[in-house]
């Protein structure tokens, strides 16, 4: 009660350094541990400053792991091997989601084609053939939308009777994306012909 406060303070501290340094202290090393010898300093100075030349040679092997992880990869999307597939395109689910789009025919598939040509008709000073152009570009968009609509909704169906435990978010938006690329441009390349039901 009647305790000078600095002796208060002073033990909790004095507790906890008393827990932490459970091995015995050289009195004269101030940091709990003897100086090192001249001989093992040098050896430790060598060693860090032959670490940059490690580094390199361990960032260059990063380098060449990953190019033949990339070279796998290329092989894989271009074979349709699922074990090198990137994780955007692994799993039983995006591969049905993939050769449901590649068994039919999509609209939205022809749209760069498609739009090349009426921006060339668009450039056109005819006025006839520039409302032709509109009236193209509206019948082309809307013609996608109703396509995507229709095939979002027969791969919602699909993906719950197939796989009704399976987590699909993604699979659908997958899908749609996938209906925007060209057949033979497509990565992985398509599995199954069109008009084959997977």
């Amino acid at each position: 009660m009647f305790r000078s406060r600095a002796k208060t303070e002073k033990a909790p501290t004095a507790k906890v350094t008393a827990d932490l340094s459970q091995q015995p202290r050289d009195p004269q090393a101030p940091k709990g541990r003897p100086t090192p010898k001249r001989s093992e300093a040098q050896t430790q100075r060598r060693r860090a400053s032959s670490a940059p030349t490690d580094r390199k040679a361990a960032t260059k092997r990063q380098r060449e792991a990953r190019r033949a992880d990339l070279a796998r990869q290329r092989e894989a999307l271009a074979s349709g091997d699922e074990r090198y597939l990137p994780v955007r395109d692994k799993g039983p689910v995006r591969r049905f989601v993939r050769d449901f789009v590649d068994s039919r025919f999509c609209i939205a598939e022809y749209f760069l084609p498609l739009a090349v040509v009426i921006l060339i008709l668009s450039v056109i000073q005819v006025q006839n053939i520039q409302s032709i152009s509109l009236l193209l570009w509206m019948g082309v968009i809307i013609l996608i939308v109703i396509d995507s609509i229709g095939l979002s909704i027969r791969l919602k169906k699909q993906l719950r009777e197939r796989f009704p435990d399976t987590p699909k978010r993604g699979a659908v938006a997958y899908g749609l994306m996938r209906t925007l690329q060209m057949r033979r441009l497509r990565l992985p390349k398509p599995q199954v012909k069109r008009g084959e039901r997977p």
